[in-house]
């Protein structure tokens, strides 16, 4: 799975209230989420992001309360994958149930906003055409990678469950 677009760079301790703002959290629209994601940390960033685009960061991406409504709002603004030197847990584990990819990088420090980047989720890399450097990630195991493919947990569950029914 190749995904390609331009870097959206944030730092460290972007938290979940900063990615989807809590006055929002009665909303259960995706679209209507994705109208407010990142307002209040990036009041641009919406004007900017074309689809595809992927958002880096730094350390403890998605900290902060567990609320799912941050990777809805990421993934259904158009963002094709976030890329981090880390992630709080809970987060990481509610983008891969919604089928947002997220990568660990150690060196995702050294990606700038506006790097055009091209990721391949099954060998774990990231190219930075931009700077003509190759990043290093973990890869995606095979069943994560049917989540993904399948745009989530759930939809990977039916159809596993569909397939063993036939």
């Amino acid at each position: 799975m190749k995904l390609q677009g331009k870097a959206h760079k944030y730092g460290a301790n972007v938290d979940t209230d900063a990615i989807i703002p809590a006055r929002y959290l009665n909303v259960s629209d995706s679209q209507e989420l994705a109208a407010h994601c990142m307002e209040d940390i990036d009041a641009e960033f919406l004007g900017r992001l074309q689809p595809g685009d992927m958002i880096v960061a730094t350390t403890n991406f998605g900290c902060g309360s567990s609320r799912e409504h941050a990777p809805i709002a990421i993934k259904a603004a158009g963002v094709s994958c976030v890329i981090a030197q880390s992630f709080a847990r809970i987060f990481f584990r509610n983008a891969i149930n919604i089928g947002l990819p997220l990568l660990e990088c150690a060196q995702a420090d050294e990606i700038e906003a506006g790097d055009e980047l091209v990721v391949t989720l099954e060998a774990g890399e990231i190219w930075n055409i931009t700077k003509n450097k190759l990043y290093k990630a973990e890869p995606y195991p095979d069943f994560m990678l049917g989540i993904m493919s399948a745009g989530g947990l759930i939809e990977y569950t039916r159809k596993k469950i569909s397939d063993e029914r036939n």
